[in-house]
Formats: C-alpha cells, structure tokens, sequence
C-alpha cells in the first residue's frame, strides 16, 4: 500500500539490459507529492532508466514502481498509454512539438487523445497559454518561437490533463542563457503553485534554483541526497 502523502515510490528497483551492467541496481526511493526532485549524474548514470520507468516505457527487471497509486510496472501496453496521458506530463530538452500544427493544436493535442470535449479543451489551452506567457502566439507556428518560447509551450502542452507528475528531461539543455533562467523561475512557480516535479539534469543552476531536494545517481546507485543551499 503506497504511504500517504507519497507519488513516487521506487521499491529495490534493478533494470538490467541484456548483456550490459546494471542501469539501475537496488534502487529505493520515494517522492512525496509536492516535491520538486532533481537527479542529477553523470551520462549512463541511469537517470534515463529512472525516467522511462516512472512514465513506463520500460520495467524493472526487478522490484516495484508505483506512481500515484499505480503498479506501473505490472501495466501493459495499452494501460500504459492511458497512465501516461493522465496522470504523467513530460518536457524534454529538444521541445518535441510539432512543426506543421500551430502552439494552440500542440498544447490541445493531449486532450484530444484523452478524449476531452473541444470547448474544455480550449478553455484550458487558453488558461494554460495565458498563465505562461505565450498566449500571443496560440495561431504561430513552432519554429516562429524562440527556445524559451518553445519550451514554455511544451510545459503547457504537458500540463493540460493536469497530471499530477511533470516529468522534465534536460529542460535547459537546449537553451541560451537568458532563456534557461526563464525556465527555472517558470518550474519554480509551478512547484510554488503545488505541481510535483522530477527533473534530470546536469544543469546545477535548474537544480539550485528549482528543487526542493536533490538525488545523485552513480552507476545505477543513490550515491548522495539532499537539499539545495
């Protein structure tokens, strides 16, 4: 039974990929709701694993995942799809929107799919690219934004089904300095406004500026815990 208060519980984890060493060995770990969590590590850390297994598009080898109640590890393909749409939304480092449909079509995209009636749906676009600045672009197309822009409208697009985990991929990775302090303060703001964040990066500053507790991986291992100056 998932202790109260807890999103995130990670239970003697091992991912284990043929013929190579462990991604992740025995890992334990838990994140309460609320939380704003940075992995930090090394390349082949396996800060990855722990993302694909949170959003489960891989399984352990061995031990348990569950997230907001789920058994994500026992989900099949289909059950995995739908987990995602509701209770997951995901930012990465290269945006991942797409080109040919307007900021406006890309952010509504998770609730079509989801099956939300078109009105709702644009209620919340609108809410949702209003709330974060980019609502003057809702007709543009991707590639008229610039980084920070793009980034703020795949936050928006994460968020529409209001899923109760944002999962954030390198954030910052693919963005000029000015921007990337943009995308700090606006993960910081979610966290303040009581959305749960896990984010991998190797981007001290996100991890200083944002997380209300960080986690270091090692070779598969927890190596080091703790919370930000």
């Amino acid at each position: 039974m998932t202790e109260a208060g807890v999103l995130i519980e990670f239970d003697d984890v091992t991912k284990q990929y043929d013929g190579g060493t462990a991604a992740l060995s025995g890992l334990t770990l838990r994140v309460r709701t609320g939380e704003a969590l940075a992995v930090l590590g090394p390349s082949g850390s396996g800060k990855s694993t722990l993302l694909n297994l949170i959003a489960g598009l891989d399984k352990p080898t061995s031990g348990t995942v569950t997230v907001d109640g789920v058994r994500v590890d026992r989900l099949g393909e289909a059950a995995s799809a739908q987990y995602r749409r509701r209770r997951i939304g995901m930012v990465f480092q290269f945006f991942n929107l797409l080109d040919d449909l307007t900021v406006l079509d890309n952010v509504l995209l998770p609730a079509q799919l989801s099956g939300v009636p078109r009105q709702k749906a644009l209620q919340r676009a609108d809410e949702l690219l209003t709330y974060l600045g980019v609502a003057r672009h809702a007709k543009a197309f991707p590639g008229r934004l610039s980084g920070g822009e793009r980034q703020r409208v795949a936050v928006a697009r994460a968020l529409m089904n209001r899923p109760p985990l944002l999962l954030a991929d390198e954030p910052t990775g693919a963005l000029d300095t000015a921007s990337g302090q943009e995308v700090r303060q606006l993960l910081t703001e979610l966290n303040r406004d009581g959305q749960t964040l896990l984010l991998v990066t190797h981007d001290l500053a996100l991890a200083e500026a944002c997380a209300t507790r960080t986690i270091s991986l090692v070779d598969g291992h927890l190596a080091a815990t703790g919370v930000p100056a």
